[in-house]
């Protein structure tokens, strides 16, 4: 099965992400964090206030697996490939872009903290009890949409961040984007060693 690196194709304004959404089965299978004054999240202490969900948006070298029709493959994104995703979303203005399991758009939520994974144990991740990798996409995203918030959030609706956006396929076609919504994914290395294993066959 094939294993597609997804890549910016800076030529063409279009490319990057177009929207944060808040999905039940993340793509990256990382849920994040609700920080609330609600009981049902054990952090709530932390921001007493504020209606903040905090996870991980895109973990490099995760694959994600797709079925097309040329068949069954994998995507992965690189660490370089998320900084500039990252970046792009942002000096785009696009942080108040979010949807519904990629079907609704939402008013009221913005990403207003964002950063990329530079240490396995000091990062502010880890304090939430998310072991995400080095390269990781973090975002804290602000809920001013109270329905949203008690219909979704609190009865564990939803559960984690998933992009949306248009990127290019480095090894099949380097100048053709593609929209991409993240689906079930699993490690790389596993992907790897499953096709080793096959071929060996």
């Amino acid at each position: 099965m094939k294993i597609i690196e997804l890549v910016l194709d800076e030529e063409t304004e279009e490319s990057g992400i177009d929207a944060i959404s808040i999905v039940e089965n993340p793509a990256i299978e990382s849920d994040f964090v609700a920080l609330s004054k609600q009981q049902e999240f054990k952090l709530a202490q932390i921001d007493a206030e504020k209606q903040i969900l905090l996870g991980a948006l895109l973990i490099p070298n995760k694959t994600i697996f797709r079925t097309g029709l040329e068949g069954d493959y994998y995507i992965y994104f690189s660490k370089e490939t998320v900084a500039k995703a990252s970046q792009l979303y942002l000096s785009r203005g696009k942080q108040n872009n979010s949807t519904l399991e990629h079907q609704h758009s939402l008013n009221g939520l913005s990403l207003v903290e964002s950063w990329l994974v530079e240490d396995e144990i000091h990062d502010k991740s880890r304090k939430y009890g998310l072991n995400v990798p080095v390269g990781t996409w973090m975002g804290a995203v602000k809920v001013n949409n109270q329905e949203v918030w008690d219909e979704y959030v609190k009865t564990n609706k939803v559960k984690g961040f998933s992009i949306e956006g248009y990127f290019a396929d480095k090894m099949e076609r380097p100048k053709e984007n593609i929209k991409e919504k993240m689906s079930d994914t699993i490690l790389i290395d596993k992907i790897k060693e499953i096709l080793s294993k096959d071929a060996k066959k």
